[in-house]
């Protein structure tokens, strides 16, 4: 008789955010492109947006910095983590992946590492493959991010483009437990053939950087504006329903819907489709713009600060994006764990002191070992700019 597999739920026991102190706001970007707050807030409801401002802030070092509050919040020690997962679109390199900066940093020693492209939707495919592999028993604890350098990637004369994006990174960390509740359901879903609605054009194997390329701008983001609201506006509604139905609830027994902050009115037009009050979405669309894959983590974040998030509500987060893909995930949240004590914290400190020695030292033996060897020297990864 084949023996019976426990289940296995994946909780959020931590969450953190990280998003740039430098501020652009309408009337910044009134006096770049022929644009005026009017014209932008009419059309997307952004007001402002933070990005960064210095060579050294990337999108490693917005993960890393979101990736130590949520191991903070959840008293999880790196070497606790068994698995990193980045969203972005905007990668610190083609490679290595920008999870295995994350993992050296943090001195997660035992965990694996990988990037994951999915545009906008990236974080919700993220939580549902950090889900999965919990659930499947394959792994215990997991650490997902979603993480943007948008700015880096938008032509600032393009004021079709260049008014919706911001930086930003935001974290969870998954844990495997036998008590129900957690990640309830997941959807992925994409459409290859609206690729070419949202998509950064050369950079990538196919259009390889050239003078020629870079003097036509086709290294900056390219959007269709009015495909991809079309798009959005029509499986917003239908990933909530879908999500939300696999989760065994209905849309009364949501207490708070996290949608991709993308565009107000989209979100408008999702509510009114459900036949629920705006109330109901937690919206900071206002003061980030798009963030893309950090959009959702860093809105969850916001709204348990805000208190917006209760022990055993129902969250649903819903996100689309590049590929065309889209996504929706349904969370029971859990009882608060007890706050972290204060010699916990030293420690964790401690430990994260350790890993950059540790990391140093790694480095130093390679290069050394090029040295003696007579191999050519291994350039250096500063730790994702951090």
């Amino acid at each position: 008789m084949a023996e019976q597999r426990t289940v296995r739920y994946a909780h959020i026991i931590g969450w953190g955010k990280h998003i740039p102190s430098k501020v652009i706001t309408n009337d910044d970007l009134s006096r770049m492109v022929d644009t005026t707050d009017e014209w932008i807030v009419s059309r997307s409801g952004i007001r402002e947006r933070h990005i960064v401002a210095s060579s050294k802030e990337t999108t490693a070092s917005m993960s890393i910095a979101a990736a130590k509050e949520a191991l903070k919040v959840a008293g999880v020690a790196p070497d606790e983590l068994n698995l990193v997962i980045v969203a972005t679109a905007t990668p610190e390199y083609s490679f290595p992946a920008t999870a295995c900066l994350v993992q050296d940093a943090l001195g997660a020693e035992n965990a694996g590492a990988f990037d994951l492209s999915a545009g906008c939707s990236g974080f919700v495919y993220a939580l549902a493959m950090g889900a999965q592999v919990i659930s499947s028993g394959a792994q215990d604890c997991v650490l997902v991010i979603g993480a943007e350098t948008l700015s880096r990637i938008v032509n600032w004369h393009d004021r079709e483009t260049c008014v919706l994006f911001g930086d930003g990174a935001g974290a969870v960390v998954l844990r495997g437990s036998d008590e129900p509740g957690g990640v309830l359901s997941t959807l992925v879903r994409a459409d290859g053939s609206g690729g070419d609605v949202l998509m950064l054009p050369a950079g990538g194997s196919h259009q390889p950087p050239t003078l020629d390329t870079v003097a036509m701008g086709l290294h900056y983001v390219r959007m269709n504006g009015r495909e991809v609201f079309r798009f959005a506006t029509r499986v917003m509604d239908k990933a909530a329903r879908q999500v939300v139905a696999e989760a065994g609830l209905t849309m009364g027994d949501i207490a708070l819907f996290i949608p991709h902050q993308a565009n107000l009115r989209i979100i408008q037009a999702a509510a009114r489709a459900l036949d629920v009050p705006m109330e109901k979405f937690f919206v900071n669309l206002d003061r980030y713009g798009n963030t893309s894959s950090a959009s959702i983590p860093v809105a969850l974040c916001e709204a348990v600060e805000a208190g917006r998030i209760q022990p055993g509500d129902h969250v649903a987060m819903v996100g689309f994006g590049a590929g065309l893909t889209w996504g929706g995930a349904v969370v029971r949240w859990g009882v608060p764990r007890p706050p972290v004590p204060t010699w916990r914290r030293t420690l964790d400190g401690l430990r994260y002191v350790a890993a950059g020695v540790r990391s140093r030292a790694r480095r130093l033996q390679r290069r050394a070992d090029a040295w003696l060897f007579g191999s050519p020297a291994p350039k250096t990864i500063d730790e994702g700019g951090a």
